[in-house]
């Protein structure tokens, strides 16, 4: 656990080293602000919570998280430091888990930074702040669903544009999967049994239930397995293409 967190500290360190980072939370929390306010309406509901920011960040994520992901593995094999960085003593798993959290938590700082939302919300009225946090703990999973997948696409490729589109189209999928008009698709001709296990993939139908301060214990797991299965298959990838 000590090389993860070598790696994890190293990794959040590049991060802030150039202005990329600081142009990434910017640009975040612009654009956070902008979708609750003006495009949820923020005023004109009447309503003390923070409902129009949880609703749109999904889709929020869908461009930015996979502007993050991009880089974790792609240009580390343009450049070939990967191979630099796997003659240290560390397993493959090891640097991709450490990546990965590096990732994670600069996502997290970036989601921490809107608490003015949750200051406004509170001067406003009286809204539900358990509510609120479950909210907040479903969108940290629901961004580290995003960059698990992201970092699994950007260690299959060189070119980080491609890394930036395949992501954002998977994701994409995964946030459809359980809309009703993908599942009429499906349902014309697949058997409920699998209707029933696309619909169970969506991540909109996972963060919605927790972002209505619901925290079940199948959503929480949905989203580790989720994060599991890609890093696990980010490291296969790695394992496979590191003579290359």
């Amino acid at each position: 656990m000590n090389h993860t967190l070598t790696i994890m500290r190293r990794e959040l360190a590049s991060y802030f080293a150039t202005p990329v980072a600081y142009v990434f939370i910017i640009i975040f929390l612009v654009l956070a602000g902008w979708f609750t306010f003006y495009i949820g309406g923020f005023y004109e509901r009447g309503q003390a919570d923070l409902a129009p920011f949880f609703s749109y960040l999904p889709w929020l994520y869908l461009f930015l998280i996979p502007a993050i992901s991009m880089r974790l593995w792609a240009e580390e094999r343009r450049s070939g430091t990967v191979e630099l960085l796997l003659t240290l003593p560390v397993t493959m798993f090891e640097a991709v888990l450490g990546k990965f959290l590096a990732a994670w938590l600069f996502t997290g700082i970036a989601l921490a930074l809107t608490f003015p939302l949750w200051l406004t919300v509170n001067y406003l009225g009286e809204p539900d702040n358990g509510a609120i946090l479950a909210g907040y703990v479903g969108s940290f999973l629901l961004a580290g669903g995003f960059l698990a997948i992201g970092a699994c696409v950007s260690a299959a490729t060189r070119n980080q544009v491609v890394a930036f589109i395949l992501t954002v189209v998977i994701c994409f999928l995964f946030l459809l999967s359980g809309h009703p008009g993908v599942l009429a698709g499906f349902s014309a001709w697949a058997p409920d049994i699998l209707v029933s296990a696309i619909a169970s993939l969506s991540f909109l139908t996972h963060f919605d239930a927790i972002s209505k301060g619901v925290i079940d214990l199948r959503d929480i797991v949905y989203f580790a397995l989720v994060i599991g299965f890609f890093l696990v298959a980010n490291a296969i990838i790695l394992d496979l293409r590191k003579a290359e």
